[in-house]
């Protein structure tokens, strides 16, 4: 059955279809299960589906930072309209996260401090970009600091990140984004997504040098983080959506997610990079701390 833009990708899995637009040239479109939220994978401990984290008991209709345990420990995340505050990492590079109101909570739905477990809310279409295969755009102009999407997938572990990245031929797209956080004292968390096989909308975003989206690890009802991925400045309606695939904004990736020259991963496929941003270096990302795992 040939696929034309009025079919919704999402098989009504989102609020809003997600629309396809097919040309002419276009003759395939790759196989995946479509999933709008992460599921578990190998080697990942804890199913992202269920509930681990407490709930607030605040009784008004939108918690205050003052008396809601969820934002007592952090400022409030996002502003009245749900645009996310803050759009820097910490300077270490590492994301800091964000903790909404979850479903043990006792605030409405419309508190301030739910946004992303709402799930899409934009119109997207996905499109064959030519050079680099099949991209996202917005339908819609899309205001700085507001929700996109997810980059949901399988939510899988160190060793088989590895596994799955050492074993990639050179034609094929690697979709594995790792994320880390520093949330104070402790250990680094990461989280490795690989939407490869089941996924969302997210899979099809591409890499800029100078992307025009930020990746934010939110949790809501997990401990197991949704990558959250918001407007880094005013979007226009038709204009492609990308983000760094290092995790990173503005091409400053975290510091263990490095930008790597030809010479420091001899033997390991590396793709061109087709953002065409002024300051593209060349390459699409590769993150060498999953690769040289002992």
């Amino acid at each position: 059955m040939s696929i034309d833009r009025r079919e919704d990708l999402s098989n009504c899995l989102e609020n809003v279809p997600v629309l396809i637009e097919l040309t002419s040239a276009v003759t395939t479109f790759p196989k995946f299960q479509y999933s709008p939220d992460n599921i578990q994978g190998p080697g990942c401990t804890t199913d992202p589906s269920e509930v681990t984290l407490p709930g607030c008991s605040c009784r008004s209709r939108s918690c205050c930072a003052e008396d809601c345990p969820c934002l007592r420990t952090r400022h409030p995340a996002y502003d009245a309209a749900g645009a996310l505050l803050n759009l820097r990492p910490l300077d270490s590079g590492y994301c800091s996260p964000v903790f909404e109101c979850n479903v043990l909570c006792c605030c409405s739905e419309a508190c301030s401090n739910r946004v992303v477990q709402g799930g899409l809310r934009l119109r997207l279409e996905v499109y064959s970009t030519g050079n680099k295969g099949w991209g996202v755009r917005a339908l819609e102009a899309v205001p700085h600091g507001t929700f996109v999407c997810e980059y949901a997938g399988e939510v899988i572990g160190l060793e088989e990140a590895r596994r799955r990245q050492l074993a990639q031929r050179a034609e094929e797209n690697n979709y594995i984004i790792a994320v880390r956080e520093h949330a104070g004292a402790g250990p680094v968390a990461e989280t490795f997504v690989d939407p490869a096989d089941v996924g969302n909308v997210g899979r099809f975003l591409n890499h800029s040098c100078q992307p025009n989206l930020f990746m934010q690890p939110v949790r809501v009802h997990s401990v197991v983080p949704r990558l959250a991925l918001f407007a880094g400045r005013n979007i226009d309606a038709q204009e492609e959506l990308t983000f760094d695939y290092t995790g990173g904004y503005s091409n400053q990736p975290p510091v263990e997610l490095l930008s790597l020259t030809a010479s420091q991963t001899a033997g390991l496929p590396r793709k061109e990079c087709h953002c065409g941003a002024n300051n593209c270096v060349q390459f699409l990302p590769l993150d060498l701390s999953i690769i040289n795992q002992e």
